[in-house]
């Protein structure tokens, strides 16, 4: 059964992002969330997952680069509601970051109902059934059991692990983004348990809205680069109006 937020009363705007990918040397990016964070009308923010490039264990968030991030949300928690769902990136965020961030879990995926509509949010990565190898792949990190034996690791194996993959070619891994995309069926299938008409999810990379037949839609996120040539980021706003994109 898919889980449901019911947003309270005094929740007017809701701000949905994901795929900043956050990592130790995206400074301005970081700096471009703070400041949204900071002045955003939004009563709420609730992040679809790739928050962070790589999270390799709540026994990491005293370093450098995790205790700046999670003091960043801790401050922003103070005048927001803060709501976290895992991505591909960032599945092993657990209850010690989430209460140190003054962050809420949310499910993969998760029925928000506010101004008297549904949303079906998710990350977008398991709806990717045409990257079978990825699926596999999915299926096993997802396990406790693998993610215990991962955890079980030092600190600083997992460390060096996240610094080669941030060092990794990321055209070669956005090459690999755009070689696969979500099941049109699979989408169709997921909103009518759903009972919602419009599924709004990240992970592409691809900001855009596809009509699925039958009144239903997906509305896809954009991920936010603000240390490259070419700035971008984007988020979508949610009031009693429906929804808009906004520029991050």
């Amino acid at each position: 059964m898919i889980q449901e937020l019911q947003a309270p009363a005094h929740w007017q705007q809701i701000d949905l992002l994901s795929d900043l990918h956050l990592a130790p040397d995206l400074p301005a990016t970081q700096a471009r969330l703070a400041h949204h964070l900071a002045t955003t009308p939004a009563q709420a923010v609730l992040l679809l997952g790739d928050i962070f490039e790589a999270w390799v264990g709540d026994d990491a968030r005293d370093q450098p680069f995790e205790a700046q991030a999670l003091a960043l949300f801790k401050t922003a928690s103070q005048r927001l509601d803060l709501f976290f769902m895992p991505g591909n990136r960032d599945f092993l965020v657990g209850p010690a970051m989430l209460a140190d961030a003054g962050m809420s879990a949310m499910s993969d995926p998760t029925v928000l109902c506010a101004f008297g509509r549904r949303w079906l949010l998710a990350h977008g990565d398991a709806q990717c059934l045409d990257d079978q190898a990825y699926q596999t792949f999915r299926a096993q990190v997802r396990s406790p059991a693998w993610q215990a034996q991962v955890l079980a690791q030092p600190l600083a194996a997992r460390q060096a692990l996240a610094r080669q993959m941030r060092e990794g070619s990321r055209a070669a891994q956005a090459a690999q983004l755009m070689s696969t995309d979500l099941d049109a069926a699979a989408c169709r299938a997921l909103l009518a348990e759903a009972s919602a008409p419009v599924l709004i999810h990240g992970h592409t990379h691809r900001p855009a809205v596809h009509d699925l037949g039958q009144g239903l839609q997906r509305v896809v996120l954009g991920d936010w680069d603000f240390d490259g040539a070419t700035p971008r980021g984007d988020l979508i706003r949610l009031d009693a109006s429906g929804w808009r994109r906004l520029p991050a």
